[in-house]
């Protein structure tokens, strides 16, 4: 189960990641502010999702 939380922790910090430089991208291009709008809500929800897990992966592992 660790090594799943593990797998899982690593795949939300990139997800985390991707979705910030695709929004920063947006944003330094003049692309759709909308858009932009989006990709940050996405950043803030798929964050949360991150730092549960990072949770989850602590407490499993103490």
């Amino acid at each position: 189960m660790q090594t799943a939380l593990y797998h899982l922790t690593t795949i939300a910090v990139f997800s985390v990641l991707i979705v910030l430089l695709l929004g920063l991208w947006g944003l330094m291009r003049n692309k759709s502010a909308n858009l932009s709008q989006k990709l940050m809500r996405w950043r803030v929800g798929l964050q949360f999702l991150a730092i549960v897990i990072i949770i989850g992966y602590l407490l499993m592992k103490a």
